[in-house]
């Protein structure tokens, strides 16, 4: 039997899930994606159902590699990449969730996180972890869920529950109950993880309430984590890759040396910095995390996260309906020769970095009589830009080297209108891909490497190609009143949501 030469990725994101299949020079060979519902319980309130996920990702599996024409015996490895933060707690023994995942944009856990910063936690827990206490992460929403399921507590306390990021609780599913597992990157975003001594903190962990007979085993980014089972694709296939979403993309882009960024746009942005082997906390409210770990040893990096960027265009989809595709918004965009002073601050679960304002509300600002669809489809695009902008500034304020190239990747990167303003704004060259969905092709190199398709480091650098690379051109006059008005409409924001 010839040895198999594909890896199987899937790609378990905010509102789709998707799997691709990867030959051994890391092209796309078989794709299916399938999206799923949001829940909104509350306001602020954010979850997902587990059972759609895991339906959809065994759909997707099959469907992936069959559009591949291929066979499971074709796949050597697969790898997951996933939503980050989002929690789920399920039975140890029949792996059935206590309650619906709740996701990474959910707010209602913010009074709590507050209540700790007030008790002066916050250096503690940025020196344990590089975070900051944020609703985002996933500890208060352990403990949540915790205290809001009957008996959920002392169920936990006893061994008989599970917690995981949702890489965790399909690679339990995958492997039918066999494999309690993480991998560094997903761990570090829990608040729960000592990301210098690479291990769940005690200390932590009774800070938060979280029993620690519930968290999974800390694997490096390329390991063993176990195999499926074989009634999913016909055989037992290994999963040896597992990297949180945007670490995922971080690999996937071959950025692997220091001062090299990567920005995905996807239903939030991500933009993470590497800062190689030693973490550097930021002044500037960034987060230090973990970008990936091999071997043993950990790779550092910066980010910032912006929690609505491809999520502002759906609303303009599905709450407007001023678009039928997101695609159109690269028409609408070209259609006006500016936003009219029209500025959307999407802030419609909060601001990320570097404000970290739970309390701000999305708001149009700008708006005359002679503003339309296409002036407000601009403003989505450029918010992007200008939030990209700001997580570039505190970048460049904690790592002081000189800017290199942006490499962007994610749904949205595709839009070339977007791809030149983010140049523009930001002042450096941006470069996309040859191929788009790095998320997936990081997970897929990291499970590669582990079973040799991929040899190592290098060949994922050398595989990487650059399909167009966008520079700026905007006279810096324009630059800084397009960004000065952004930055009052921001300001705007954050003191109406202190008053609200």
């Amino acid at each position: 039997m010839p040895t198999p030469a594909h890896v199987l990725a899937i790609d378990q994101g905010t509102t789709s899930t998707r799997a691709i299949v990867f030959d051994a020079q890391g092209q796309p060979a078989g794709v299916a994606r399938r999206e799923f519902a949001q829940h909104y319980p509350a306001d602020g309130w954010v979850e997902h159902d587990p059972e759609d996920i895991w339906r959809d990702t065994v759909a997707v599996l099959r469907e992936a590699v069959a559009a591949a024409n291929l066979s499971a015996s074709d796949i050597a490895a697969i790898g997951i990449t996933n939503q980050r933060e989002t929690t789920v707690v399920w039975d140890r023994a029949t792996g059935v969730p206590l309650h619906n995942a709740i996701v990474w944009q959910d707010r209602r856990t913010a009074g709590a996180c507050r209540t700790l910063v007030e008790e002066g936690f916050l250096p503690l827990v940025q020196a344990r972890t590089g975070l900051l206490i944020d609703a985002y992460f996933s500890a208060t929403k352990i403990a949540w869920i915790l205290d809001h399921v009957p008996g959920a507590r002392a169920r936990a306390e006893r061994g008989e529950l599970c917690f995981g990021t949702i890489d965790s609780f399909l690679l339990h599913r995958l492997t039918g109950g066999a494999a309690h597992a993480t991998d560094a990157t997903n761990a570090s975003r829990t608040l729960l993880f000592d990301i210098h001594r690479q291990d769940w903190d005690d200390e932590l962990l009774a800070l938060f309430r979280v029993p620690r007979a519930m968290m999974p085993e800390v694997l490096d980014s390329s390991a063993p984590f176990g195999a499926t089972t074989a009634d999913l694709l016909g055989r037992p296939i290994p999963i040896t890759g597992i990297a949180g979403d945007q670490q995922a993309a971080t690999f996937g882009q071959a950025c692997f040396q220091p001062g090299m960024v990567k920005s995905t746009y996807g239903t939030g942005c991500f933009a993470l910095l590497n800062t190689g082997a030693e973490p550097v906390r930021s002044g500037n409210n960034l987060l230090t995390t973990v970008a990936y770990r091999l071997e043993g040893k950990p790779t550092y990096a910066l980010e910032g996260s912006i929690f609505v960027a491809g999520a502002a265009i759906k609303w303009l989809r599905d709450g407007l309906g001023i678009i039928t595709h997101a695609s159109q918004t690269d028409d609408l965009a070209t259609r006006v020769p500016d936003s009219h002073g029209v500025y959307l601050v999407p802030a419609f679960v909060g601001l990320g970095a570097p404000h970290w304002d739970p309390h701000a509300r999305a708001a149009i600002s700008g708006l005359t009589l002679d503003a339309g669809p296409a002036h407000i489809a601009r403003a989505a695009l450029e918010a992007v830009a200008y939030q990209t902008r700001d997580l570039r500034d505190a970048m460049r304020a904690d790592w002081p080297a000189p800017a290199g190239a942006l490499r962007v990747d994610g749904g949205m990167a595709a839009n070339d209108w977007l791809c030149q303003f983010l140049a523009d704004m930001l002042e450096v060259p941006v470069e996309r891909p040859a191929v788009i969905e790095t998320t997936a092709l990081g997970a897929a190199c990291l499970a590669g490497l582990k079973v040799g398709l991929y040899p190592d480091q290098a060949a994922v650098a050398g595989a990487w190609r650059c399909e167009r690379r966008f520079e700026p051109r905007m006279d810096a006059a324009k630059r800084d009143r397009l960004y000065g008005g952004w930055l009052d409409a921001v300001e705007r924001v954050r003191r109406a949501g202190k008053t609200a």
